[in-house]
This record gives C-alpha cells, structure tokens and sequence, in this order.
C-alpha cells in the first residue's frame, strides 16, 4: 500500500461513518498531512454545514502550509450555504492536493481541480476512485438525475418466500440480520411499503437502533384504504406521505389530511404510478428509498427499471407451497433470457442468514 492509498483509506473511514447524515449532500472525508504527520483530519457531519476540508484545515492552522491534503471528492468551486473549499485550500497554503474521485455535480465536475491547478498546486486525482464511488452511489445518483437511489430489501427463505401461505412471517431472518435491516433504514431518507403492508402488519417503519434516523414512511395506496389508526398515520415518530391514484377515495382523503399526512395523487387511473412517485420524491429532495414492500410493490419498481440496487437477507429456510408469498410477484419475465441480471454480486454471512448485495444490470 502507498502513502497514498494509506491516507486516503482513512478519509474514506471516516467520511463512511457519516452514512445517513450528510443527505443530501455526498459523505466526504479529507486529511491532512506534513512531513509524514496527520495534522488535520476533517468529515463533513450534515448537509449546510462545513465540508470536510475546511474541518481538517482549521484543525490544522498554520501547519497547513506546505502539505498534502487528501479529500474523497474534489473540492467545490462553487459558492453556495457554503464557500468554496478549492479556493480554501489554496489560501492554506497547500501544496499538494490528493482526490478520490471528481464531483459529478454539474457546478463543479472539474473546476475545483481547475482553481487548485491555476494555484500552481500539484494535483493527483484517482486514488480509491472505485472505493468512493460506491460510498456515494447515492449522491452519484441524485445530483445529475435528480432523483432518488432506490433500493429494493426483503428478507427470504431459500425458497424465495417472505411468508408462509397461512400469512406467518415473523420471523424469516435472525435477530442479526433483522439489526442490519435497522441499520439500512437508518442511511435511507425513505422507506416504502404498500397498503397491504400496513394493513396486515401496522408497522412503525422507524429505525430501532442508538440515534438512528426514522426515514420518511412512504406508502403507495391506490384507492386510501389505509385504516386511519395505523401506526404510521398517529404515532408521530416520522413523517409519513401518502402516495395514491386517480382512483382515490375523497373522503378518506380528507380524513388522512386532517391527521396532517400529505397525499399525492399520481397519474395512474387504477393504481400508483411508481415512476411518479420516484418522480416526485426527487422533486421534494428525498435522494434514497428503500423499499420493504411486499412481491407485488417491489415487482411494480423493479419491472418499471427504477431499482439500483438488491439487498436480500435470506435465511437458510425452506417452506415451499404455490399459495405461499414471494418478494418478487407481479406478471414477471416471459423468457429467461430476459430475466434482470445482477452485477457486482457479493454474499456476507451475517447470523444464521446471508446478506447477498447486488446491482440490476442497466441492459438486462
């Protein structure tokens, strides 16, 4: 490992333990080094407040001057609730500046490496490219479509099944398994479900785990037949939105706005357009959804190309039974060589269960 690959790796630690705060803003990590001293080490912790860099010069000071910072995206160029971090580094008196990856936000996508270069500071940039990348798919993916990294979770058997035909399902996974879960709805700012969700189960939809983040509870209901005491709707932990066709029920509409829960009604004349609702939550900044609906919402998201990445927790379970639910229903794939491949597949042990990760291919 160089010098190179060493410092960057731990401003990429560090930026990674931000995951769930920063959104919508990228996790960032930046040290600072001279005659072979970490001698500032910055994370930037929430989005409107100061970026990584400028944490690492101030706790560095006048020893800046003349060291190499390392910094997981490039530095901004731009003014905006904050100033720009090239123009910091320069006046630092830095001398060498190390980037992961370049920013793909328009704005930038370059010019902060332009001012750093027109400074006369030597710049190298690729040092963990991949590694940074994958920690900010999500931003990656927000700021230049403007909508939302979906992710698709569901915990199964073997078999593929998310219950048994007599509707018992708690529970599949291990305990585990099930804190991981907590974890991933934590770094989401929303979670998705289906009204049938909610009907049959009423459940909170919140992150359980030492402060967490409660994503906001998105639920798809073509018609609002949500009961109006679910958890969701009354118990004020996170915000919930309610999504719905032209198909809704006017009155209960009004029910639910009382309650203070907005409803959006998408195009769809039967059920929810899920295009829309990806649509519109990118509109209202909302960079991440996982979701954690049944077979039939997660066939809808999946079979519309709107899913980016796979998470499965399957546990070593076999139940079997045509009756019996699966995490992917819907009309599905006709011939096999149409079925939706998975790239960049890995497989973790976590408990009894594994946790399998993977990207839907974008030509599948």
């Amino acid at each position: 490992m160089t010098n190179h690959q060493f410092y960057m790796e731990l401003a990429l630690k560090n930026a990674q333990a931000m995951k769930g705060q920063t959104d919508p803003n990228p996790l960032v990590g930046s040290v600072i080094v001279n005659n072979n001293r970490i001698i500032g080490v910055g994370t930037h912790l929430k989005a409107g407040e100061p970026h990584a860099e400028i944490h690492a010069l101030r706790m560095a000071g006048e020893n800046a001057r003349g060291g190499t910072i390392y910094v997981t995206l490039e530095p901004c160029s731009h003014h905006g609730r904050t100033g720009p971090c090239a123009e910091a580094i320069v006046e630092a008196g830095i001398k060498k500046v190390v980037i992961a990856t370049l920013d793909p936000n328009p704005i930038v996508a370059g010019n902060g490496v332009k001012i750093l270069e027109a400074a006369g500071i030597e710049v190298i940039t690729g040092i963990c490219e991949q590694e940074s990348r994958q920690m900010n798919e999500v931003f990656n993916k927000f700021i230049v479509e403007k909508q939302p990294f979906v992710t698709l979770k569901s915990g199964t058997t073997l078999d593929g099944k998310i219950a048994t035909h007599t509707a018992s399902s708690k529970w599949i996974t291990s305990e585990q398994a099930r804190h991981d879960v907590h974890v991933l709805r934590s770094e989401h700012m929303g979670i998705l479900v289906g009204v049938n969700t909610v009907i049959h189960d009423d459940p909170e939809l919140t992150s359980r785990i030492p402060n967490g983040r409660n994503p906001i509870r998105v639920i798809l209901d073509s018609t609002l037949r949500i009961p109006l005491e679910s958890k969701v709707l009354t118990d004020k932990k996170a915000e919930t939105w309610i999504f719905t066709s032209e198909n809704y029920d006017k009155e209960k509409r009004a029910q639910i706005e009382n309650l203070g829960i907005p409803v959006f009604v998408t195009s769809g004349t039967q059920t929810v357009d899920t295009r829309d609702v990806v649509h519109l939550l990118g509109e209202k900044l909302v960079s991440s959804v996982l979701i954690e609906g049944g077979g039939t919402v997660s066939a809808s998201f999946l079979e519309n190309g709107l899913i980016d990445k796979v998470v499965l927790y399957m546990a070593p379970k076999l139940v079997g039974g045509k009756d019996a639910p699966t995490f992917l229903e819907g009309t599905g794939i006709a011939q096999m060589s149409d079925a939706i491949e998975l790239e960049d597949v890995t497989i973790t042990p976590i408990g009894k269960d594994f946790k399998i990760v993977g990207y839907p291919a974008r030509n599948s």
